[in-house]
């Protein structure tokens, strides 16, 4: 694969380098101290058993049960930080070698509803992959459009246009980031750019773009002579609607023209709009079905051997992205057995300490790299570069050296509407009936995140994968600005992984023998996110519960089997502490996102775990939430300050409210009782409850002040404070067996 002339493979300097994790048997050592700690609670737990008839036995009997699935959900936890790997890239070597024969690349960019994902989000991040510092002979853009909204194809004609000015200017001054919205707010003063002139010309030509797909938008009308300049605004003279309309393909810039060029006269990249048909009470299979799709289409179109996924609003952050994916693929020793380079989400909207805990320092920085060393890397759905034979269903075999150094397969000698009606027969409604899409080819269907249980299945084929980690984010999106948008995205998250727990592809059974065990142990790090809801919320209402009834849940201080507890506590929270520090996170955005895993464990994932089990009971089906990429100015403000917003009367937050209004009478009343014993048994017996309480207190802080104290918008309704005392009241009232 890929060999110069009068040279071997052996003679080549590898194009990337995997280096392991420093001190990582030092870590080992630490790990099993905790270990230790871990197995005499349970000791202790199943020795201290209260006798039949004593107050508090089942009690009891449920903290065993509650510790001993914390116990082993972190040992699975652990699995990854013993292989932790950072991989590094060598583009200067790539050019070098293969600048003549760089294969072509595929960019699949999905958008699903103009009103939550509005079409200048969508056309910055066509915009900024159309610019990347790759030959533009070799790039095609493909957007699927699952609103099939004539305001998204009329925003991505401006773009095209705009393109011809935008692609040299980005080319010409190296800028960045090359989406125009991003640029210019980072790049606000004219006075600070050099190329002040042309700055100000492409800022204008932005700005008059921008306003017109707006005003077009809001007043929800194309004009008549804009329509007649493309014959593809014809599709919606029929009856289009978003749910039931026929098949759209539409190639805006067709990249094989030879006078499709930009205004120094460099070729343009392919650019196609894509709506696949969509009828009524038939199944579309959501993001998984519109990436087939665009499979299918681009296949027929240009047909490059690799392959780059991004939601919408996912921009491209760094200019030489693909070169970087591609020293992993194209590396003449490691290259051919890798299916996809994942990189993580990152984003550009986050406050100072990440008040919702979005960014996953360390989840990025350790879990998914431990992952990655495996060679089992999580396919996350959005900045992945895929080998398009991969995603076809193609088994590895030790003898495959890779077919990306092959001319263009586009079909010169077909004209655009001959291609255009082509590809238009293979995203009908009634295309993959009786084929293995969905199953053996494409993105798996039947999951909400279809991303995780195909990426397994690719690895399952024999095929490896990569995590590439760089220290400027290659793709940056928009987190969720409101509480109530972070919950809905991670239940449909927690979801949909439970439901792959539950399905063949649980790693245990389809990984089985395919993969490492510590990657299936990694893998259910994710897919058990539902499950560990029930320990959490019986931890965060027994033990206060208990201690309004006086019945002590652990150790005394003066027994040596608190030592156990108090090591285990500390230790990992310590850790957890440092190992977040060095992940590039602060003791702020640490302590919120401990406060954002308890507020999705009791919410998000509780909720999620009989969703899913009424799914696989036959009760309900799969459903996609969309998450809301528009808020308000307040809202807006209130995330900027770092504010938690509520603002709904959404049940989770009857949990949360519950939960947060027990631990704060549970604080109250047992201060009161370890304070007036005269006798300090209370003390001895009760204060790890206290303790435990008053952390909880800590961390339901902004619960309280959205409660009592707060009047804006985004104070929780007095309907989920009723409702929540209500429950208290019924919770202290029931007998503590």
């Amino acid at each position: 694969m890929g060999k110069r002339e009068g040279s071997g493979e052996e003679s080549l300097p590898p194009l990337f380098e995997s280096r392991r994790a420093r001190f990582i048997g030092l870590y080992w050592v630490f790990a099993s101290t905790i270990l230790v700690g871990v197995c005499l609670i349970w000791v202790y737990r199943v020795t201290n058993i209260p006798r039949a008839g004593e107050a508090g036995r089942w009690a009891w009997i449920g903290m065993l049960m509650a510790e001993f699935l914390f116990g082993l959900y972190w040992i699975i936890t652990q699995s990854p930080r013993w292989n932790v790997t950072y991989r590094q890239p060598f583009k200067d070597r790539l050019s070098h070698r293969y600048e003549d024969k760089l294969p072509g690349v595929d960019i699949f960019i999905c958008t699903a509803d103009p009103k939550m994902e509005p079409p200048t989000l969508v056309i910055n991040t066509v915009l900024s992959v159309l610019s990347y510092n790759y030959p533009t002979e070799k790039l095609s853009v493909y957007l699927s459009d699952d609103g099939s909204s004539e305001f998204t194809f009329y925003a991505l004609l401006e773009a095209s246009r705009f393109a011809k000015y935008w692609i040299p200017f980005c080319k010409k001054f190296n800028v960045e980031p090359r989406s125009p919205e991003a640029y210019f707010a980072l790049h606000s003063d004219v006075h600070d750019i050099k190329y002040g002139q042309e700055w100000l010309e492409i800022k204008k030509l932005y700005e008059e773009m921008k306003n017109r797909i707006q005003s077009a938008v809001a007043t929800a009308e194309i004009l008549v002579e804009i329509k007649k300049q493309h014959k593809g605004f014809s599709e919606w003279n029929l009856k289009v609607a978003k749910n039931d309309h026929q098949s759209i393909v539409q190639i805006i810039i067709d990249g094989r023209d030879i006078n499709a060029v930009d205004n120094n006269g460099c070729r343009l990249p392919t650019m196609v709009y894509m709506s696949r048909e969509k009828r009524p009470q038939q199944p579309h299979n959501f993001k998984a079905g519109a990436l087939n799709a665009l499979l299918r289409v681009s296949s027929e179109i240009s047909n490059a051997p690799f392959i780059l996924l991004l939601d919408c609003d996912m921009y491209a952050n760094n200019a030489d992205s693909i070169r970087e994916a591609l020293c992993f693929f194209l590396d003449e020793k490691c290259g051919p057995e890798i299916a996809y380079v994942q990189h993580p989400q990152g984003y550009n909207n986050l406050t100072k300490d990440d008040i919702y805990g979005n960014e996953c320092f360390v989840v990025n920085a350790v879990e998914l790299a431990g992952l990655g060393g495996y060679g089992t890397a999580l396919f996350c759905g959005t900045g992945c570069f895929h080998r398009r034979e991969c995603l076809f269903g193609r088994k590895y075999s030790k003898d495959y050296r890779g077919h990306w150094n092959i001319e263009s397969q586009k079909t010169i000698d077909r004209s655009i509407k001959e291609l255009e009606e082509s590809a238009k027969a293979l995203i009908s409604c009634s295309y993959e009936k009786g084929t293995q899409w969905g199953k053996e080819m494409g993105l798996i269907y039947g999951c909400p995140v279809e991303d995780i249980a195909t990426g397994l299945a690719v690895q399952c084929r024999g095929w490896k994968s990569i995590y590439y980690n760089p220290e400027r984010k290659d793709f940056l999106g928009v987190a969720p600005n409101t509480l109530d948008i972070a919950l809905i995205q991670h239940k449909r998250w927690s979801e949909g992984l439970f439901q792959i727990f539950f399905s063949k592809y649980c790693p245990f059974i389809y990984g089985h023998g395919k993969i490492h065990l510590g990657a299936q142990m990694a893998y259910c790090i994710y897919l058990l996110w539902a499950p560990v809801s029930f320990p959490t919320l019986y931890y965060v209402t027994v033990p206060p519960l208990c201690l309004l009834h006086g019945i002590p849940l652990f150790p005394k201080v003066s027994s040596l089997w608190f030592l156990a507890f108090a090591y285990v506590f500390i230790a990992k929270n310590v850790y957890s502490i440092v190992e977040a520090l060095r992940s590039g996170s602060t003791l702020k955005a640490w302590w919120y996102l401990q406060r954002m895993w308890l507020i999705r464990r009791i919410t998000s994932y509780f909720f999620a775990f009989f969703d899913t089990i009424k799914r696989q009971l036959g009760l309900s089906e799969t459903e996609f939430a969309l998450t809301d990429k528009v808020i308000t100015d307040d809202v807006s403000k209130r995330y900027e300050q770092e504010i938690m917003e509520f603002g709904s009367a959404n049940i989770m937050y009857t949990v949360l409210a519950t939960s947060a209004l027990l631990n704060f009478l549970s604080l109250v009343w047992g201060t009161k009782r370890v304070v007036m014993d005269r006798h300090s048994k209370a003390l001895d017996q009760l204060i790890s409850q206290v303790i435990l309480s008053g952390i909880l207190v800590l961390i339901n802080l902004p619960v309280y002040q959205a409660l009592f104290i707060r009047s804006d918008k985004g104070h929780i309704p007095s309907s989920v404070m009723f409702k929540s005392v209500f429950l208290l009241a019924l919770a202290c009232l029931m007998p503590i067996y």
